[in-house]
């Protein structure tokens, strides 16, 4: 696995992908093919797709098969409609790499302890949405937009390696430009996993700072990716002063530029 590295995240609604405001507000992007084949070649590290619809039907297999049926080479993590180990072995199995587990973690954290047990703590990732809408770092659960403090239970599955990394959201500026708060990762600096940051992180200059940080090991950039076609480049090539694959650029039969 590469030291640092850059996601690029699809949110998923009503089966078309949207950009995501705060989980509040929703605009549509089109076919979450069309922006799994753009990322795909344009050169991120993981493509993370997250579901916010799938609360009680499971997960969204049909859309994993059809992905997979891509064959990108972009390594793909998948989340949404997570319920137990069966689910997330049929996630993998549907052709991703990884699951990101959420609402779960509300709803049954001890069954995030079988799925590890099942497809490996290296192919599960812990989404942390965190509020300061407060004043003070809560959890943000984005069904019903309730926050809570992080419990005992969620932060034994972390000190006993029950996950690979911990995906980490700035809930309130979520689809915002450049609006990650110091306040949301000053929070987790205890947290005895590795980042992924996401969460209004735009700017090259944000990212190459949050990614100096010994443990951020990448951060995910949503809506960010979506406005100029080469975004990817564009941030990687600023991003000089860390361990970054290098950009790249696939057009059709033309090859690699």
């Amino acid at each position: 696995m590469l030291k640092k590295r850059l996601i690029g995240v699809i949110t998923v609604r009503n089966n078309m992908a949207v950009q995501s405001f705060s989980y509040q507000r929703y605009l549509p992007l089109g076919k979450p093919e069309y922006l799994v084949e753009n990322l795909d070649r344009w050169g991120v590290d993981e493509i993370l797709i997250q579901v916010t619809d799938r609360q009680n039907h499971g997960p969204d297999l049909a859309l994993i098969r059809r992905l997979s049926a891509l064959k990108a080479a972009t390594p793909i993590c998948y989340g949404g409609g997570i319920r137990n180990e069966h689910d997330a072995a049929a996630v993998i199995h549907a052709g991703v790499e990884r699951v990101s587990v959420d609402a779960l973690l509300h709803d049954n954290p001890e069954q995030v302890r079988s799925i590890a047990q099942l497809i490996g703590a290296q192919a599960v990732i812990l989404s942390l949405p965190i509020s300061m809408s407060s004043g003070r770092p809560q959890w943000f659960d984005y069904r019903d937009k309730r926050l809570k403090s992080l419990g005992s239970d969620i932060l034994s599955l972390m000190t006993d390696r029950m996950a690979s990394e911990i995906l980490l959201t700035d809930a309130d500026n979520e689809g915002g430009k450049d609006s990650f708060t110091d306040q949301v990762l000053n929070f987790a600096q205890e947290l005895p996993l590795p980042l992924i940051v996401f969460g209004g992180v735009t700017s090259p200059e944000q990212q190459r700072g949050l990614l100096e940080q010994e443990n951020i090991a990448a951060v995910a950039v949503g809506n960010a990716l979506s406005y100029a076609e080469h975004a990817v480049q564009k941030m990687k090539q600023l991003c000089d002063s860390v361990q970054l694959r290098a950009a790249g650029y696939q057009m059709g039969s033309g090859g690699w530029v």
